[in-house]
Protein backbone atom coordinates (compact mmCIF):
# COMPACT_ATOMS: atom_id res chain seq x y z
CA UNK A 1 0.00 0.00 0.00
CA UNK A 2 1.28 3.48 -0.83
CA UNK A 3 2.59 5.56 2.04
CA UNK A 4 0.42 8.42 3.24
CA UNK A 5 1.98 10.25 6.15
CA UNK A 6 2.92 13.68 7.43
CA UNK A 7 6.59 14.34 8.19
CA UNK A 8 6.97 17.21 10.66
CA UNK A 9 10.21 19.13 10.11
CA UNK A 10 9.57 22.07 12.46
CA UNK A 11 6.88 23.35 14.82
CA UNK A 12 8.00 26.79 16.04
CA UNK A 13 6.22 30.06 15.38
CA UNK A 14 8.13 33.27 14.63
CA UNK A 15 11.50 32.16 16.06
CA UNK A 16 13.09 28.72 16.50
CA UNK A 17 13.83 27.45 20.00
CA UNK A 18 16.23 24.85 21.37
CA UNK A 19 13.69 22.13 20.68
CA UNK A 20 11.63 23.54 17.81
CA UNK A 21 12.86 24.39 14.34
CA UNK A 22 11.06 26.89 12.17
CA UNK A 23 8.00 25.49 10.36
CA UNK A 24 8.32 22.79 7.76
CA UNK A 25 6.09 19.86 6.79
CA UNK A 26 6.08 17.23 4.05
CA UNK A 27 2.99 15.22 3.16
CA UNK A 28 3.94 11.94 1.49
CA UNK A 29 1.02 10.79 -0.63
CA UNK A 30 1.14 7.83 -3.03
CA UNK A 31 4.68 8.43 -4.20
CA UNK A 32 4.44 12.23 -4.27
CA UNK A 33 5.74 14.72 -1.74
CA UNK A 34 4.05 18.03 -0.96
CA UNK A 35 6.14 20.39 1.15
CA UNK A 36 4.36 23.06 3.18
CA UNK A 37 5.89 26.27 4.57
CA UNK A 38 9.66 25.68 4.51
CA UNK A 39 11.01 27.91 7.25
CA UNK A 40 14.66 28.56 8.04
CA UNK A 41 16.60 25.33 8.60
CA UNK A 42 14.26 23.14 6.56
CA UNK A 43 17.03 21.67 4.41
CA UNK A 44 18.85 20.33 7.48
CA UNK A 45 15.63 19.03 9.02
CA UNK A 46 14.93 17.14 5.79
CA UNK A 47 18.27 15.37 6.22
CA UNK A 48 17.49 14.48 9.83
CA UNK A 49 13.99 13.24 8.94
CA UNK A 50 15.09 11.17 5.95
CA UNK A 51 13.29 13.29 3.35
CA UNK A 52 15.20 13.74 0.09
CA UNK A 53 14.89 16.52 -2.47
CA UNK A 54 13.82 13.82 -4.93
CA UNK A 55 10.73 13.22 -2.76
CA UNK A 56 9.35 16.70 -3.47
CA UNK A 57 6.81 17.38 -6.21
CA UNK A 58 5.13 20.52 -4.86
CA UNK A 59 6.04 23.33 -2.48
CA UNK A 60 3.06 25.12 -0.95
CA UNK A 61 3.69 28.39 0.90
CA UNK A 62 0.81 29.79 2.94
CA UNK A 63 2.27 33.31 3.27
CA UNK A 64 5.52 35.24 3.23
CA UNK A 65 6.42 35.66 6.87
CA UNK A 66 9.93 34.40 7.52
CA UNK A 67 9.07 31.43 9.71
CA UNK A 68 7.05 30.01 6.80
CA UNK A 69 9.30 30.81 3.85
CA UNK A 70 12.93 31.64 4.70
CA UNK A 71 13.95 28.04 3.98
CA UNK A 72 12.60 28.24 0.45
CA UNK A 73 15.90 29.48 -0.96
CA UNK A 74 17.80 26.49 0.39
CA UNK A 75 15.17 23.97 -0.66
CA UNK A 76 15.02 25.32 -4.22
CA UNK A 77 18.79 25.24 -4.52
CA UNK A 78 18.95 21.71 -3.07
CA UNK A 79 16.38 20.50 -5.60
CA UNK A 80 18.63 21.84 -8.35
CA UNK A 81 21.88 20.62 -6.79
CA UNK A 82 20.47 17.08 -6.58
CA UNK A 83 19.12 17.30 -10.15
CA UNK A 84 15.64 16.13 -9.24
CA UNK A 85 14.41 14.34 -12.39
CA UNK A 86 10.88 15.76 -12.40
CA UNK A 87 9.38 19.27 -12.40
CA UNK A 88 8.58 20.82 -9.02
CA UNK A 89 5.55 23.11 -8.75
CA UNK A 90 5.42 26.02 -6.32
CA UNK A 91 2.15 27.47 -4.99
CA UNK A 92 2.15 30.72 -3.00
CA UNK A 93 0.14 33.96 -2.66
CA UNK A 94 0.37 35.95 -5.89
CA UNK A 95 0.65 39.14 -3.85
CA UNK A 96 4.00 37.88 -2.57
CA UNK A 97 5.54 37.33 -5.99
CA UNK A 98 8.40 39.75 -5.22
CA UNK A 99 9.30 37.74 -2.11
CA UNK A 100 9.18 34.47 -4.02
CA UNK A 101 11.46 35.91 -6.70
CA UNK A 102 13.98 37.08 -4.11
CA UNK A 103 14.01 33.73 -2.35
CA UNK A 104 14.22 31.74 -5.58
CA UNK A 105 17.23 33.74 -6.71
CA UNK A 106 18.73 34.64 -3.33
CA UNK A 107 22.22 33.56 -4.47
CA UNK A 108 23.92 32.23 -7.57
CA UNK A 109 23.36 28.58 -8.50
CA UNK A 110 22.89 26.43 -11.58
CA UNK A 111 19.27 25.70 -12.47
CA UNK A 112 18.89 22.07 -13.49
CA UNK A 113 15.23 21.47 -12.61
CA UNK A 114 12.06 22.96 -14.01
CA UNK A 115 10.40 24.93 -11.20
CA UNK A 116 6.82 25.71 -12.20
CA UNK A 117 5.34 28.82 -10.55
CA UNK A 118 1.58 28.63 -9.93
CA UNK A 119 0.61 31.45 -7.54
CA UNK A 120 -2.78 31.71 -5.84
CA UNK A 121 -5.03 34.79 -5.90
CA UNK A 122 -8.54 35.85 -4.91
CA UNK A 123 -10.53 33.74 -2.47
CA UNK A 124 -8.79 30.55 -3.58
CA UNK A 125 -8.92 28.02 -6.38
CA UNK A 126 -8.44 24.44 -7.50
CA UNK A 127 -4.69 24.31 -8.04
CA UNK A 128 -4.15 20.82 -9.42
CA UNK A 129 -5.94 17.63 -10.42
CA UNK A 130 -4.01 14.37 -10.41
CA UNK A 131 -5.15 10.73 -10.33
CA UNK A 132 -4.49 10.68 -6.56
CA UNK A 133 -5.83 14.04 -5.42
CA UNK A 134 -7.32 17.43 -6.10
CA UNK A 135 -5.39 20.30 -4.47
CA UNK A 136 -7.36 23.37 -3.41
CA UNK A 137 -6.52 26.66 -1.68
CA UNK A 138 -8.69 28.96 0.44
CA UNK A 139 -8.00 32.51 1.63
CA UNK A 140 -7.34 32.93 5.36
CA UNK A 141 -7.25 35.98 7.68
CA UNK A 142 -3.77 37.21 8.63
CA UNK A 143 -1.98 40.59 8.53
CA UNK A 144 -0.42 39.53 5.21
CA UNK A 145 -2.25 37.57 2.53
CA UNK A 146 -2.37 33.92 3.54
CA UNK A 147 -3.86 30.73 2.07
CA UNK A 148 -4.56 27.30 3.46
CA UNK A 149 -4.40 24.14 1.38
CA UNK A 150 -6.73 21.14 1.09
CA UNK A 151 -6.06 17.83 -0.62
CA UNK A 152 -8.99 15.61 -1.62
CA UNK A 153 -8.72 12.06 -2.92
CA UNK A 154 -11.38 11.20 -5.53
CA UNK A 155 -14.08 8.86 -4.28
CA UNK A 156 -13.65 5.22 -5.25
CA UNK A 157 -15.64 2.00 -4.97
CA UNK A 158 -15.45 -0.70 -2.30
CA UNK A 159 -16.34 -4.18 -3.55
CA UNK A 160 -18.64 -6.12 -1.19
CA UNK A 161 -17.71 -9.84 -1.09
CA UNK A 162 -21.15 -10.98 0.11
CA UNK A 163 -22.92 -9.30 -2.80
CA UNK A 164 -20.30 -10.49 -5.29
CA UNK A 165 -20.89 -14.06 -4.14
CA UNK A 166 -24.64 -13.64 -4.26
CA UNK A 167 -24.43 -12.59 -7.92
CA UNK A 168 -21.83 -15.23 -8.81
CA UNK A 169 -19.07 -12.75 -9.60
CA UNK A 170 -15.55 -14.01 -8.83
CA UNK A 171 -11.99 -14.18 -10.11
CA UNK A 172 -11.12 -12.12 -13.23
CA UNK A 173 -14.76 -11.07 -13.58
CA UNK A 174 -14.34 -8.77 -10.59
CA UNK A 175 -11.65 -6.82 -12.45
CA UNK A 176 -13.79 -6.72 -15.59
CA UNK A 177 -16.72 -5.41 -13.56
CA UNK A 178 -14.57 -2.62 -12.11
CA UNK A 179 -13.25 -1.65 -15.54
CA UNK A 180 -16.41 -2.01 -17.62
CA UNK A 181 -19.19 -1.25 -15.11
CA UNK A 182 -21.17 -4.46 -15.68
CA UNK A 183 -20.64 -8.18 -16.24
CA UNK A 184 -23.38 -10.63 -17.26
CA UNK A 185 -26.07 -8.09 -16.49
CA UNK A 186 -24.71 -7.34 -12.99
CA UNK A 187 -23.77 -3.68 -12.50
CA UNK A 188 -21.02 -2.26 -10.34
CA UNK A 189 -23.58 -0.47 -8.17
CA UNK A 190 -25.21 -3.80 -7.27
CA UNK A 191 -22.07 -5.28 -5.70
CA UNK A 192 -20.16 -2.28 -4.34
CA UNK A 193 -20.49 0.96 -2.42
CA UNK A 194 -18.89 4.36 -2.62
CA UNK A 195 -15.56 4.55 -0.79
CA UNK A 196 -15.10 8.13 0.30
CA UNK A 197 -11.77 9.63 -0.66
CA UNK A 198 -9.43 10.81 2.08
CA UNK A 199 -9.11 14.50 2.89
CA UNK A 200 -6.16 16.44 4.29
CA UNK A 201 -5.94 20.13 5.16
CA UNK A 202 -3.11 22.46 6.14
CA UNK A 203 -4.15 25.63 7.97
CA UNK A 204 -1.50 28.03 9.18
CA UNK A 205 -1.44 31.62 10.38
CA UNK A 206 -5.01 32.88 10.56
CA UNK A 207 -7.81 34.15 12.71
CA UNK A 208 -11.10 32.26 12.68
CA UNK A 209 -12.71 32.83 9.27
CA UNK A 210 -14.81 31.03 6.65
CA UNK A 211 -11.68 29.66 4.98
CA UNK A 212 -10.64 27.80 8.14
CA UNK A 213 -13.97 25.99 8.36
CA UNK A 214 -14.09 25.24 4.62
CA UNK A 215 -10.62 23.72 4.67
CA UNK A 216 -11.27 21.62 7.79
CA UNK A 217 -14.68 20.21 6.77
CA UNK A 218 -14.71 16.40 6.87
CA UNK A 219 -10.93 16.00 6.97
CA UNK A 220 -9.24 12.75 7.86
CA UNK A 221 -6.24 14.81 8.97
CA UNK A 222 -6.16 18.52 9.81
CA UNK A 223 -2.79 20.17 10.46
CA UNK A 224 -3.59 23.50 12.09
CA UNK A 225 -1.76 26.25 13.92
CA UNK A 226 -2.45 26.71 17.62
CA UNK A 227 0.05 29.46 18.30
CA UNK A 228 -1.53 30.63 21.57
CA UNK A 229 -3.29 29.13 24.57
CA UNK A 230 -6.87 30.14 25.27
CA UNK A 231 -6.01 32.63 28.00
CA UNK A 232 -4.18 34.66 25.36
CA UNK A 233 -7.03 34.74 22.84
CA UNK A 234 -7.08 38.57 22.54
CA UNK A 235 -3.39 38.46 21.64
CA UNK A 236 -4.05 35.70 19.12
CA UNK A 237 -6.78 37.71 17.43
CA UNK A 238 -4.64 40.86 17.32
CA UNK A 239 -1.79 39.00 15.62
CA UNK A 240 -3.95 36.90 13.29
CA UNK A 241 -3.62 33.52 14.98
CA UNK A 242 -5.63 30.73 16.60
CA UNK A 243 -5.63 29.31 20.10
CA UNK A 244 -5.56 25.61 20.99
CA UNK A 245 -9.22 25.76 22.03
CA UNK A 246 -10.25 27.43 18.78
CA UNK A 247 -8.38 24.80 16.77
CA UNK A 248 -10.04 22.01 18.75
CA UNK A 249 -13.49 23.53 18.30
CA UNK A 250 -12.97 23.91 14.54
CA UNK A 251 -11.92 20.26 14.30
CA UNK A 252 -14.87 19.06 16.38
CA UNK A 253 -17.42 21.01 14.35
CA UNK A 254 -15.84 19.85 11.06
CA UNK A 255 -15.83 16.16 11.96
CA UNK A 256 -12.04 15.85 11.72
CA UNK A 257 -10.67 12.38 12.46
CA UNK A 258 -7.05 13.24 13.33
CA UNK A 259 -6.09 16.71 14.57
CA UNK A 260 -2.44 17.79 14.46
CA UNK A 261 -1.66 20.91 16.49
CA UNK A 262 1.50 22.86 15.67
CA UNK A 263 3.13 26.32 15.28
CA UNK A 264 3.63 27.00 18.98
CA UNK A 265 4.69 30.31 20.46
CA UNK A 266 8.04 30.27 22.24
CA UNK A 267 6.34 31.62 25.37
CA UNK A 268 4.97 28.14 26.20
CA UNK A 269 7.11 25.29 27.54
CA UNK A 270 4.49 22.58 28.22
CA UNK A 271 2.97 21.22 24.98
CA UNK A 272 0.52 19.00 26.86
CA UNK A 273 -1.56 22.10 27.70
CA UNK A 274 -2.41 22.52 24.01
CA UNK A 275 -3.96 19.06 23.93
CA UNK A 276 -5.94 19.65 27.14
CA UNK A 277 -7.42 22.87 25.79
CA UNK A 278 -8.31 21.32 22.42
CA UNK A 279 -10.04 18.46 24.25
CA UNK A 280 -11.87 20.88 26.54
CA UNK A 281 -13.20 22.63 23.43
CA UNK A 282 -14.97 19.41 22.39
CA UNK A 283 -12.58 17.51 20.11
CA UNK A 284 -12.65 13.78 20.92
CA UNK A 285 -10.90 12.28 17.88
CA UNK A 286 -7.28 11.31 17.48
CA UNK A 287 -5.01 14.19 18.45
CA UNK A 288 -1.29 14.80 18.02
CA UNK A 289 0.68 17.67 19.49
CA UNK A 290 3.38 17.90 16.83
CA UNK A 291 7.06 17.54 17.64
CA UNK A 292 9.97 18.14 15.31
CA UNK A 293 10.94 15.11 13.18
CA UNK A 294 7.87 13.03 14.03
CA UNK A 295 5.94 11.08 11.38
CA UNK A 296 2.16 10.99 11.60
CA UNK A 297 0.27 8.45 9.44
CA UNK A 298 -2.86 9.66 7.68
CA UNK A 299 -5.79 7.64 9.14
CA UNK A 300 -6.81 4.59 7.16
CA UNK A 301 -9.93 4.89 5.03
CA UNK A 302 -13.17 4.34 6.86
Amino acid sequence: MSVRELVVLGTASQVPTRHRNHNGYVLLWDGEGLMFDPGEGTQRQMLRAGVAAHDLNRICVTHFHGDHSLGLAGVVQRVNLDRVPHPVTAHYPASGQRFFNRLRYATAYKETVKLVEEPVAGTGAVLARTPSYVLQARRLSHPVESYGYRLIEPDGRRMLPELLARHGISGPDIGRLQREGSVGGVTLDEVSEVRRGQRFAFVMDTRLCDGVHELAEGCDMLVIESTFLDEDEPLATDHGHLTAGQAGRVAAEAGVRHLVLTHFSQRYDDPSVFERQARAAGFDGELTVARDLMRVPVPKRR
